[in-house]
């Protein structure tokens, strides 16, 4: 099984070193890169949207990313998701109360991307931060902001960690879509009753981003 996916691997990264070779087939490659070589840079603004399960509810994030691309090849930036639909968890509390889910993530992305050039490829977007969770005794749209305190019946905060991958096409040459999946892996959650796994589990993805890229 070792050897199988070593096997894939080496594969994968000649094809990567092919299709990079061809992109600079007029200009002599050297072991440690050419100096002279000028790097071009970019940027892009991108709208997300996505459906996970968060203690054995459907929901829907939206969020949204803003990036520098290094060269074509990496993005580095900042991103974020919010939970967007009601999420009502009655499961946990011995007395038969439920209460409402609100809550949301971010921090700094890294984005490598594999052979950024083609009309159809591949990234790896990683978002590394945290985030934080609430547990009220309504939605949001019934609470009256005006007249009461903000009083949560629990709440935490929590590392992140999502790792995922994305089949990214070039509509246009500032436009981009992109389909994929993540895996958002969270610190243990700190919440009475509440299960510490709580905000782990997979998440699929649709991105549209527009930029210079």
């Amino acid at each position: 099984m070792k050897t199988r996916f070593l096997l894939i691997g080496l594969f994968l990264a000649g094809v990567v070193t092919v299709m990079m070779a061809q992109s600079d087939e007029n200009e002599m490659q050297t072991i440690f890169g050419n100096g002279d070589k000028k790097i071009d840079h970019g940027g892009y603004a991108a709208f997300t949207t996505g459906y996970t399960q968060i203690g054995g509810q459907d929901v829907v994030t939206i969020g949204g990313r803003a990036g520098w691309v290094i060269d074509h090849y990496v993005t580095l930036g900042l991103a974020g998701k919010a939970l967007v639909n009601t999420i009502y968890l009655d499961d946990y509390w011995p007395d038969g109360q439920g209460y409402y889910l609100v809550g949301g993530y971010g921090g700094f992305f890294i984005e490598p991307t594999i052979a950024p050039r083609f009309p159809i490829h591949i990234s790896f977007p990683i978002i590394i931060g945290g985030g934080g969770l609430a547990l009220n005794y309504d939605t949001w749209r019934d609470y009256e902001w005006e007249n009461e305190d903000y009083d949560p019946y629990d709440w935490d905060s929590y590392f992140v960690l999502e790792p995922g991958a994305e089949i990214e096409l070039n509509l246009v040459k500032f436009l981009r879509v992109g389909f994929g999946a993540s895996y958002r892996y969270t610190t243990d959650m700190h919440m009475q009753y509440v299960p510490k796994d709580l905000m782990r589990g997979w998440n699929y993805n649709f991105t549209l981003k527009m930029g210079v890229f």
